[in-house]
């Protein structure tokens, strides 16, 4: 009888980089001698595309803004990617390596990359508290069930 191979499981980082940056400082140089107290608002965007058989771009895109009053004192968008190879995996498991841990994998990348072009735009150091992608995860399949359910009843 002959038995069935082993379907072996590999997740691999082939390459990370960043596909996107900028940073906007659109009242400098006046924001800088009002005292620092900005409301910062962060959002928070995934997208993910197949670029060959097992092999999948995971593209985690970081939108800070800070405001002082009604002035923007700083604007930065990062798209930080990554080509991950992936195989092996069940599509449950594959949706959620590619919608939690891939940008779990990205996010210190971005971090950074966010922090550095604040410091050099002359503003506060500002570091982004650590987010749980898995929870974010759970949450949107949640949201996709709910939404299934009451379009099958209608």
């Amino acid at each position: 009888m002959a038995s069935q191979p082993d379907i072996q499981q590999q997740f691999e980082i082939q390459k990370i980089y960043l596909k996107d940056v900028s940073f906007e400082a659109p009242h400098s140089p006046s924001i800088f001698t009002e005292p620092w107290k900005p409301e910062t608002s962060v959002q928070l965007s995934t997208e993910m595309s197949r670029l060959d058989e097992g092999q999948h771009e995971m593209v985690l895109g970081i939108t800070v803004t800070a405001k002082m009053a009604d002035k923007t004192a700083y604007l930065v968008e990062i798209k930080q990617a990554g080509i991950f190879a992936i195989s092996g995996f069940a599509e449950p498991q594959m949706r959620q390596l590619l919608g939690s841990y891939c940008p779990n994998v990205l996010f210190p990348f971005a971090r950074e990359a966010i922090a550095e072009l604040i410091n050099k735009g002359g503003f506060p150091p500002m570091l982004l508290a650590p987010i749980n992608f898995d929870a974010l995860y759970a949450q949107q399949q949640r949201q996709r069930d709910t939404d299934s359910e009451s379009s099958a009843t209608h």
